[in-house]
């Protein structure tokens, strides 16, 4: 197993896509209990997109992956303003905002060396592509970051809600393409046994995250405040919640110029929270949300915009150098992080009923 302890070089979830992409190169299993905390539970289709990266000695691999992941985030910072119909803050203003309130999660993804702000770019630009007409470049966009991580599979029904023939065709080929990638190196059986290492790996692995104080899904949420027993119903019901709040947002599109930045800034902004494994990081996801809410501040109902601005500083400074250990952890137990999205959903939600975005 190659972990963070055994190289001591640090960015331990990079060392995790570099043994993928070695083992993909040589046609062996990507899903091993042996890797225990550092299992790879990605698509198969990611290792083989490794391939390059594990062809180079770990050190520079390292480097490299580091620089592209802040090349990554400055490209992110500036594409994510193209997203907003009209800019009515200076950039300046709103990347400040985005780094008040995602700023240690935009450090904690680069320390780790994780993959979630390139991941992010990525959707963005689908997003923006789509949102100026660009339908086959976003639909390309969208299929390949389905190949860096499956969450993007949420933006797949917005696309065919959308009856854009260019964007259906361009992500539907696409997707295809990024699931049969790893025929190319196992065989088609071979990657159907790929798969089901895949779905085995990943719903065999969550119930253990849950009590992890860096997990802000609902349903570690809902585990947190009733307890390891709770029942499923409550965080199936808050997911079910969140997707209708995505559906109604589209079917409210009608009269809003460019209405397709704010419908995929909050299907971005659910995922860390519907998914069982929605590490605190994930929320760089939600990069094109904060604009959003920085850019239409004024517009907001009444009542939301002081609940707003507390669900901001609570996600964004929930520090331990502000508040100690004592505070920190009694605030993680109680979920704040994972309330304060879902206020920012709500904020975003409220945008479109008044036609703001």
């Amino acid at each position: 197993m190659f972990t963070h302890k055994a190289s001591g070089l640090g960015m331990p979830d990079f060392e995790v896509y570099w043994t993928a992409g070695s083992r993909a190169a040589a046609a062996e299993p990507l899903y091993r209990e042996s890797d225990l905390e550092y299992q790879f539970k990605y698509f198969p289709a990611f290792a083989v997109m490794a391939i390059p990266l594990a062809a180079i000695p770990l050190p520079a691999a390292k480097a490299i992956w580091f620089s592209a992941i802040v090349v990554s985030l400055v490209m992110l910072l500036r594409l994510g303003i193209q997203v907003l119909p009209d800019k009515r803050r200076s950039a300046r203003w709103l990347v400040f905002i985005a780094i008040v309130v995602l700023g240690k999660y935009y450090a904690r993804d680069l320390v780790l060396g994780q993959i979630n702000i390139m991941f992010t770019l990525v959707a963005t630009g689908a997003i923006v592509a789509i949102a100026g007409g660009r339908e086959v470049l976003g639909g390309v966009l969208v299929a390949l970051a389905v190949g860096i991580k499956p969450y993007a599979l949420i933006l797949l029904p917005w696309i065919l809600a959308r009856r854009k023939r260019p964007s259906i065709a361009a992500a539907c080929i696409g997707v295809a393409a990024v699931l049969l990638l790893p025929s190319l190196r196992y065989g088609f059986f071979g990657a159907m046994a790929l798969y089901k290492g895949w779905w085995t790996t990943v719903s065999t692995t969550t119930g253990d995250t849950l009590m992890n104080r860096a997990n802000i899904s609902v349903a570690s949420m809902y585990v947190k405040w009733i307890g390891p027993g709770a029942p499923a119903w409550p965080a199936a019901l808050t997911c079910a919640a969140l997707l209708l709040t995505a559906a109604l947002v589209f079917f409210y599109r009608r009269g809003v110029t460019r209405p397709e930045g704010l419908e995929g800034a909050v299907l971005l902004s659910i995922i860390p929270l519907i998914s069982p494994q929605g590490w605190d990081y994930v929320t760089v996801v939600c990069t094109a949300a904060v604009f959003f809410l920085a850019n239409y501040f004024d517009r907001l109902p009444a009542l939301l915009r002081p609940l707003t601005v507390a669900a901001c500083a609570v996600i964004g400074l929930t520090l331990y150098d502000l508040l100690g250990r004592v505070w920190l952890f009694r605030l993680l137990d109680l979920s704040v992080i994972t309330v304060g999205f879902l206020v920012l959903v709500i904020a975003l939600c409220a945008l479109r009923v008044r036609k703001v975005a």
